[in-house]
């Protein structure tokens, strides 16, 4: 369930101007020409909640709906499906496990995705044994894992008698030992692969398991925006990182290869992992990530609680007479949300960290990428004060730095 998931707030990051066309970068979107401003010229338009925020999307089936509920908040969206949902090239196998169930029919049956449902009665369409299936699936106790699994069950005409509150196996296995089903054939429809954790436990109560593989998870059909959101995770260029199945957490990390610990410490510490529900976090939550998921897998759910954990990490204080928010590639000042560069943005986050502290140049020079000098470091300054447009925010000490006032 969400409330035995972990939760670790850290401060957000920063990601600067992407250039158009970049892989997975969804471009903002354009002006349709001057509106009149008549009347409300002196009114701050309200800074959307996530404005400034950059999240990765990985995501494929249902990415477009995502992101488009995170962009209409205000985020940035980084769009880099790590797996999608293919059939299976040999259907020998889903063949045989539907045979196995019109000859031995089965006393419970688990549905665990709507695509899958849709997709065994479309095979068994296929080699007309559809009818003879669908008699078979209504004399049993049909589990539905969750509100698209149940749609597409009662779709089919069929009824289900239970599902689980928070979606998860566990809790599927929780409620079937609990029933009794030492004897009982269990035909578990696959999400893309097997998970042997829950099979081994239903069979180690006297269960007998019918596998039923419909669909298996292949990876991207271009790969190079999952290889570019495994350098921005690495990093700390994205606030947040969605995952919506547990399959694209293990595509993530094939990505990364030598660098997976280091996407994996980014996620542990200053990246949010946020996960449409507890099946989904599992594989991070082995990785020792601490995750955010909703009560309900939904996406909408998602969003709202991204929208409700980012700005906790946040950084707020009052400089110079002027109220001062950092958020992952911007800043808001007196309420304004004011864009900046990667550099602009890794000094004031420096120079936030301790206000009143003198940063020598030397000091700033490490918070700049590999390969940047002194020099860099003034102009990182110059543009961070052009880029706040409030003057008394960054202060030079002569001969030896720059500071926030405390």
């Amino acid at each position: 369930m969400a409330g035995d998931v972990s939760l670790t707030v850290n401060p957000p990051v920063d990601l600067g101007p992407v250039a158009p066309g970049e892989p997975g970068m969804r471009p903002s979107s354009r002006a349709t020409g001057p509106r009149s401003t008549q009347g409300r010229r002196d009114r701050k338009p309200r800074t959307a909640t996530l404005a400034g925020y950059t999240v990765g999307v990985t995501s494929d089936r249902r990415r477009d709906q995502l992101a488009h509920l995170l962009e209409s908040r205000g985020a940035r969206v980084v769009l880099a499906p790590a797996s999608r949902i293919v059939p299976i090239a040999d259907d020998a196998e889903l063949r045989a496990a539907t045979r196995e169930c019109l000859a031995a029919p089965p006393d419970i049956v688990l549905v665990s995705t709507g695509i899958g449902m849709r997709g065994w009665l479309e095979a068994a369409d296929g080699w007309g044994l559809a009818e003879p299936l669908r008699d078979v699936l209504s004399r049993s106790y049909v589990i539905a894992r969750g509100p698209r699994a149940r749609a597409a069950v009662r779709a089919a005409g069929l009824h289900d008698q239970w599902s689980p509150e928070g979606e998860s196996y566990q809790e599927v296995v929780d409620h079937l030992t609990a029933r009794g089903i030492s004897g009982l054939t269990i035909a578990m429809q696959l999400h893309g692969e097997r998970q042997p954790e829950y099979t081994e436990a239903l069979e180690a109560t006297g269960a007998r398991i019918v596998e039923v593989p419909v669909y298996r998870w292949a990876p991207p059909t271009d790969p190079a925006p999952l290889y570019r959101l495994v350098d921005l995770i690495a990093n700390r260029l994205v606030d947040a990182v969605t995952f919506t199945a547990a399959p694209a957490v293990a595509a993530l990390l094939r990505a990364a290869e030598a660098d997976s610990e280091t996407v994996l410490e980014a996620l542990r510490t200053q990246v949010l992992a946020a996960c449409v529900g507890p099946v989904t976090a599992a594989p991070l939550l082995r990785h020792g990530v601490p995750v955010a998921a909703p009560a309900r897998a939904r996406l909408s759910s998602l969003v709202r609680l991204i929208v409700e954990e980012l700005p906790k990490r946040a950084l707020s204080l009052e400089v110079g007479g002027h109220s001062l928010t950092l958020r992952g590639h911007a800043a808001v000042v007196d309420g304004e949300l004011r864009p900046l560069a990667p550099a602009p943005m890794a000094v004031l986050r420096a120079l936030a960290a301790a206000p009143g502290r003198v940063f020598s140049r030397a000091m700033l020079l490490r918070k700049l990428p590999r390969g940047a000098d002194e020099h860099a470091v003034e102009m990182a300054v110059a543009r961070l004060r052009v880029g706040l447009g409030a003057s008394g925010v960054v202060q030079t000490v002569v001969k030896r730095g720059y500071r926030l006032p405390a």
